[in-house]
């Protein structure tokens, strides 16, 4: 797994000071954190579990709300999973709700990870062990663990395979690009755009690479409530005011539903369809693969996330610890959350008949 230097932990901490909605530093252990403070002298295997999830942004979240349901059922608790889908405010409540039914484990896939600061105190005075799920809980110590596929590592696989696609096309630069980051308010945004710059950066910097738009930060990029309207509506505005002319070789976009909407604006400029990158292997995005027009998408397979987590919540029950693999990396602004963290795959038209060969949605798809 990929560490920062000295300078790269420090900046990473003081990005979180600076920036409340930044998402994860990847720093070192501080005093401040490190150790989870979930308790191991378990419960009933009967026992409430609360599952809070954000907004139906994407497939992917739609199916983690089956396979939790039919997961945490079949290990015989008793499940309650729902959706913020009208905001923050019902979050809050739905997780008090939870807190209230006696759920031992509340898992948190949040809508904006820093604005759960006072339910999750609640859910700790109660009693409840807290697991940030996908989106790292922020600015709370009030937080036990967090699962989650390695979200830098993501943003880093989205920047290599633009510079690969931009490559198999013209094998030298300059390349002209622009940049979509997600919601401001997903604290994994910063982390997929901060990855992918990691990559990019140094290649903008000596020229390699130029942003005609000279948007290039992370505030000038995101995409609010990743809404493919809100991405198209930019994408218009960027190649209406710096492409009239230029050619736009490639696109940083964080996951597929943006890539389609970028895909969708290209067209109608009648420009050709740049090289594109996504997240999320949403059924759309890897037909459009097939097709040859979205060049990348990310696998991060939801079944074995939603796996992990309940595993977690059995060890819990049991008594145990549950096994984490990163004690280093994801500090919230408050601590060091341990974490579990599973490797995502880069997916584009070279491995798309191979990647999904266990999928039963996707894998048909590819034959």
């Amino acid at each position: 797994m990929r560490m920062f230097g000295k300078a790269g932990k420090a900046a990473a901490v003081a990005a979180i000071a600076a920036l409340a909605l930044t998402g994860c530093g990847r720093s070192e252990p501080s005093n401040s954190g490190g150790g989870a403070s979930g308790g191991t002298a378990g419960f009933p295997q009967d026992s409430a579990i609360g599952v809070a999830l954000p907004k139906k942004t994407s497939e992917n979240w739609v199916l983690a709300e089956k396979l939790f349901n039919d997961g945490l059922n079949g290990a015989g608790f008793k499940p309650t999973v729902q959706f913020a889908n009208n905001g923050v405010a019902e979050q809050q409540n739905q997780i008090s709700a939870m807190i209230a039914k006696g759920a031992k484990v509340i898992i948190v896939g949040a809508l904006d990870g820093s604005q759960l600061g006072t339910q999750l105190q609640q859910a700790k005075d109660a009693g409840a062990t807290i697991i940030a799920y996908d989106r790292l809980l922020l600015n709370t110590a009030n937080v036990d663990y967090y699962v989650a596929y390695d979200n830098f590592k993501v943003g880093v696989l989205q920047g290599q395979a633009l510079l690969d696609g931009m490559k198999a096309k013209k094998a030298a630069g300059p390349y002209n690009i622009e940049l979509l980051a997600g919601s401001p308010d997903d604290a994994n945004a910063k982390v997929f755009f901060d990855g992918a710059m990691s990559v990019l950066k140094p290649k903008i910097d000596d020229g390699t690479l130029k942003v005609l738009s000279g948007q290039t930060t992370f505030e000038k990029a995101v995409t609010q409530d990743w809404k493919a309207e809100n991405a198209q509506r930019r994408m218009d505005t960027l190649l209406t005011g710096s492409y009239g002319t230029a050619s736009l070789d490639g696109v940083l976009s964080p996951n597929d539903t943006l890539a389609r909407a970028v895909i969708t604006s290209v067209k109608a400029a009648g420009k050709p369809i740049p090289v594109i990158t996504g997240q999320d292997s949403e059924e759309e995005s890897v037909k459009s693969i097939l097709a040859g027009e979205q060049y990348s998408t990310i696998n991060k397979d939801t079944r074995k996330l939603v796996e992990h987590a309940i595993v977690m919540v059995k060890d819990l029950q049991a008594g145990k610890t549950p096994e984490i693999n990163d004690d280093k990396s994801y500090n919230n602004g408050t601590k060091v959350v341990p974490a579990y963290l599973l490797p995502p795959v880069i997916v584009t038209a070279a491995n798309v008949k191979t990647a999904y060969v266990d999928d039963p949605v996707l894998g048909p798809l590819t034959k």
